[in-house]
């Protein structure tokens, strides 16, 4: 597994031919699974977080960050995620967020009854 930290000046990626993206937006992030294929046709994953934010020039630029995992890492990578994703749905789990409806928008009609004969 490799890690890189991209700056926004347009950091060098390495290279790789793409096979398959999968984009996941999250909030503010969004995180890119990308499967590239090396010049021997081998394949390998790259998991990017990118997270927009506004420049000092009032520019949008993006935090970029990477990590590369290379096929002989799934497995061990895979168990070690799931379980600490385990650990953290046991000691923290998570709560459906109900949207609330404030209840003068819910009482209010905003229709009301007119006779049409009357017009």
């Amino acid at each position: 597994m490799y890690f890189e930290d991209f700056d926004n000046a347009g950091a060098q990626e390495r290279n790789g031919e793409d096979v398959y993206s999968k984009p996941v937006r999250a909030g503010k992030r969004t995180y890119f699974f990308d499967v590239k294929a090396t010049k021997n046709n081998d394949y390998y994953l790259t998991i990017t977080e990118s997270k927009r934010r506004v420049d000092k020039d009032g520019r949008f630029i993006y935090d970029k960050h990477k990590i590369f995992l290379y096929k002989e890492d799934f497995e061990k990578f895979t168990e070690s995620l799931q379980e600490v994703i385990e650990f953290i749905k046991e000691r923290c789990p998570v709560t459906e967020r109900v949207a609330e409806v404030p209840q003068e928008e819910e009482k209010t009609n905003n229709f009301t009854d007119v006779d049409f004969d009357q017009l």
